[in-house]
């Protein structure tokens, strides 16, 4: 069984044998590990210190990023986004809604590699998604964190601030996804 052809074209590229669902599972818990924490340290940011909170963001990219990088698969960015944020739900203070923001993020993980049908997994893409969402969070937290009423300076610091963040959980993820597959993890899974 093992060895049989793939049937149904491009349509395998979206089945999700057992193992790339249990790596899958063990990322997404891992992520909502980490992101239950920064969630509320986040919050309590966002009252005094909305730069620094924003100076965050880039970790609600983490595990996406590493499942993209590590199974290189269609939607696996989403799984994980989808899972972390099950696994928060309990411990955070948004209760359903930190899945719906997990996803928001994961889905601009996903983004680039579905504009090349996921047929091409060069590195540049996953700096994309996140130059992307780094410029798209702040347009759509205007009105959150009272963006209005700082000068520009504090608006462009703001930007740089959040897509910095992004860039760098992109690079953490790359970083420790190559780390894995160094590892043996991931090496085995089918593709």
């Amino acid at each position: 069984m093992q060895n049989r052809p793939r049937s149904g074209g491009g349509r395998s590229r979206f089945r999700f044998p057992t193992a790339i669902l249990l790596t899958c599972a063990a990322l997404g818990v891992a992520g909502g590990i980490l992101l239950a924490p920064a969630n509320w340290i986040s919050t309590l940011l966002f009252l005094g210190l909305p730069f620094v909170s924003v100076g965050l963001a880039g970790l609600w990219l983490l595990p996406s990023v590493i499942a993209l990088r590590l199974l290189q698969r269609p939607l696996v960015g989403l799984l994980v986004g989808l899972l972390a944020g099950l696994v928060i739900v309990p411990f955070s203070g948004y209760g359903f809604s930190s899945v719906a923001t997990n996803v928001w993020w994961a889905a601009f993980t996903e983004l680039p590699f579905l504009f090349v049908l996921w047929r091409y997994w060069g590195t540049w893409l996953h700096y994309l998604g996140a130059a992307i969402v780094g410029i798209v969070y702040p347009i759509l937290a205007w009105t959150s964190f009272n963006l209005g009423t700082f000068d520009l300076g504090l608006q462009i610091t703001f930007f740089a601030i959040t897509l910095a963040s992004c860039l760098g959980g992109t690079a953490l993820g790359i970083l420790i996804a190559d780390r894995l597959r160094r590892a043996g993890v991931g090496a085995r899974l089918p593709r």
